[in-house]
């Protein structure tokens, strides 16, 4: 398992990743090619791609000091995410993480990579009636 510089030969990965475990990210919707490519050409320098035998398997990047990490479903609970968060804390050791209350999965995973719980974002549901 490595770490590798992202490159645009990873950046379809990436979109597809990430749009499939969209539910689990703070903000996030279904992502175009063309979304995709425009984020990339802003922020590929900022991402790096985890690598079993020649093929990718997830990615971790920090965007403004906030860690975003995503392991490709086969490859989860063989701790492929706690390898990228503590690859990318030894680059970014101020990075955060922020993760929703139910997304349970992370907050486990970032619990057991060292990081504490320390804040609350509250949020009014728009789309309930007061």
């Amino acid at each position: 398992m490595e770490l590798v510089k992202n490159g645009p030969r990873y950046w379809n990965f990436i979109r597809k990743l990430r749009n499939k475990t969209k539910e689990g990210f703070v903000q996030q919707g279904h992502i175009t090619e063309i979304q995709q490519a425009e984020h990339m050409l802003k922020y590929n320098n900022n991402y790096w791609v985890c690598i079993i035998d020649e093929r990718p398997i997830g990615y971790v990047g920090v965007i403004d000091g906030d860690i975003r990490v995503a392991t490709h479903p086969e490859h989860q609970g063989y701790g492929v995410g706690s390898f990228m968060i503590n690859e990318i804390m030894n680059l970014f050791p101020d990075a955060v993480a922020k993760v929703k209350l139910d997304n349970e999965a992370s907050l486990k995973l970032f619990e057991k990579c060292g990081f504490e719980k320390r804040f609350y974002l509250l949020e009014r549901d728009v789309t309930q009636p007061l």
